[in-house]
């Protein structure tokens, strides 16, 4: 009799345990092994959600639900679905919580079967604050077959971690003198560029290690920053078996016996196979100084439909169905508006809102106009010289202080925010923010001025990324972006004639530098053995270290990158610079 393989790569919003319930009932049909990503019970991350009262009763009542149901249910499936388990107290608090595998048996009910033993404590993850680790290997028995069971970070070897699941695993599968059929990874894994290549290779060696398919079921999810992709799949040695669709909620059912694949190589563990190569940093350190690496058109495509799935994640999670942009005719709200077209679902609508000031130009003018033509939307053209001007006016008549320098510049860029959530307000569209990572690193916006918005869609990707994504959209996804946009140089147009290069080192040796100090924690010293001069270190750090406070208060970034600013990024504000110097 074949083993049918049936596996759930999941879409829901954190804790809606009604909607997860009327899920699980439809999808635990058909006979077969049922596989369920981690957490899908509740959704992840939870972070201090798993310690309040409210959603501890709601939970454990759910939980007594789909174990009475299931009770009630008859069939020959089995299904491994992730969930917490929870040891309380007599106070109603909880002592221990686990991330577990939870056996659901027709007729039966729900049993504990494993407990995630590795918990990831670094960038966005913080699983020791909540939940105390495993302690044993899981082999699962199901239709004569044994499988090894894993959550998630269990897969990954680490200098961190001072354990190996898997090590441990196949040292007591070679002890017991077992033959797995597979080993199975329930997984919530969050979205980065180029990750997948590495989660193949991390499965191949799993699977050449145990002589057995590697089964890997993640989530699908945009929660708040992070991004989980799906992307599930069975690796058969060097095989790729199957491969999901990526984020789509999908299932896919396949026989145990059909999946086929060699098992006589050895397995080849490198560092970039190993939890500290997911973190590997994006620059080419051969050159000097080391330069950025430049996306694929492969990796274009993978992160231009993660920054859409996740601003579409977050206005629908949050009720938004409108849109609204701050078109500037620069290069970051031309690929944000961009972005928002390609993904614009049905039901939906977007606006532009256009604010140039005495020095804009009449080049962005037109290429503003130019792009809603392209977009084939309306301009909002709303000018601010008047509004600057009285504002300018007021102040000098009150207060004796000049009014002139960044002064002048940031009410321009404070004058434009107003406008854009007055605007917001009155159509009740979700302000999209525009900034890049290179600016938020040196701190080259204004608070409460062009760093507004609900969601940063391009807060990941430094400037020379923008340029590289833009050119990309426009080649593949319709040429919305005027060519003039692309080609002219940034400038915030506060002043006269400015340019970006007139504050900031150009980004071709800004971007690799900020990648240095974020990604590989570069200092001052090992900059400079890099290759950049000390001039420009010291502008850029300078800049870097008293720019905490912008960051601190910037709305969430959507995150698809291994290291990025937001979630994961936790400096303290205050603090003395001069170690750095």
């Amino acid at each position: 009799m074949k083993t049918n393989l049936i596996l759930h790569q999941t879409h829901h919003t954190l804790a809606d345990f009604d909607a997860i319930f009327q899920s699980t009932v439809e999808l635990l049909k058909g006979e077969g092994l049922h596989v369920f990503p981690e957490l899908y019970l509740t959704g992840y991350p939870l972070q201090d959600l798993v310690l309040q009262r409210p959603f501890i009763e709601s939970y454990l009542e759910y939980l007594n639900d789909l174990d009475q149901w299931s009770k009630k249910a008859s069939g020959s499936w089995r299904a491994l679905i992730g969930g917490l388990h929870y040891e309380m107290e007599t106070t109603g608090l909880p002592k221990k919580i686990t991330n577990v595998i939870y056996e659901v048996v027709p007729g039966v009910g729900l049993k504990n079967l494993y407990s995630k033993r590795l918990l990831p404590n670094y960038d966005i993850f913080d699983e020791q604050k909540y939940f105390s680790p495993g302690q044993e290997t899981a082999f699962y028995e199901f239709n004569g077959q044994t499988f090894g069971l894993q959550i998630c970070e269990d897969m990954w070897a680490s200098s961190v971690h001072e354990l190996d699941p898997c090590k441990l695993m196949h040292e007591e599968v070679q002890k017991k003198g077992l033959k797995l059929a597979a080993v199975i990874n329930l997984s919530a894994s969050p979205f980065e560029a180029a990750k997948k290549k590495k989660r193949f290779d991390r499965a191949r060696n799993i699977s050449l290690l145990f002589g057995c398919p590697f089964i890997y079921v993640n989530r699908v999810g945009g929660e708040d920053e992070i991004l989980f992709d799906g992307g599930s799949f069975i690796m058969a040695g060097s095989k790729l078996q199957l491969e999901m669709k990526s984020f789509e909620a999908e299932t896919k059912i396949i026989a145990l016996e059909d999946i086929s694949g060699s098992y006589s190589e050895k397995p080849e563990i490198k560092t970039e196979n190993t939890w500290e190569g997911l973190f590997s940093p994006r620059l080419n350190m051969d050159a000097h100084p080391p330069t950025l690496k430049v996306w694929t058109d492969e990796e274009c495509e993978e992160v231009m439909r993660a920054l859409i799935f996740g601003l579409q994640e977050y206005a629908s999670k949050s009720g938004f169905k409108k849109f609204l942009v701050a078109l500037s005719g620069g290069m970051d709200s031309a690929l944000v508006l961009a972005l928002v077209k390609i993904g614009l679902r049905p039901g939906q609508s977007f606006e532009a809102i256009y604010m140039p000031s005495v020095f804009s130009s009449s080049v962005s003018t037109e290429f503003s106009e130019d792009m809603c033509r392209r977009l084939g939307i309306k301009l909002s053209y709303f000018p601010i010289k008047f509004l600057h001007s009285a504002v300018k006016n007021a102040f000098t008549q009150t207060f004796q202080d000049p009014f002139h320098g960044l002064t002048d510049e940031n009410v321009q860029s404070r004058l434009r925010g107003t406008l854009l959530y007055t605007r917001s307000n009155q159509t009740g569209a979700m302000v999209i923010n525009t900034s890049n990572k290179s600016e938020l690193a040196v701190g080259y916006s204004t608070q409460y001025g062009d760093s507004v918005g609900a969601i940063s869609v391009l807060g990941d990707l430094y400037k020379s990324e923008v340029y590289r994504l833009a050119e990309y959209v426009n080649k593949h996804h319709g040429n919305y972006i005027p060519e003039g946009i692309i080609k002219r140089g940034p400038s915030a147009e506060l002043r006269e004639n400015q340019l970006d290069q007139d504050s900031l080192p150009p980004y071709d040796r800004l971007d690799p530098m900020l990648e240095g100090i974020l990604s590989y924690r570069l200092g001052k010293k090992q900059l400079l053995e890099a290759g950049f001069t000390e001039t420009e270190i010291t502008r850029v750090l300078n800049l870097y270290l008293k720019s905490e406070y912008k960051r601190a208060q910037f709305c969430p970034i959507l995150k698809v990158k291994a290291k990025s600013f937001g979630f994961g990024y936790r400096v303290p504000m205050s603090k003395n610079l001069s170690y750095q110097f």
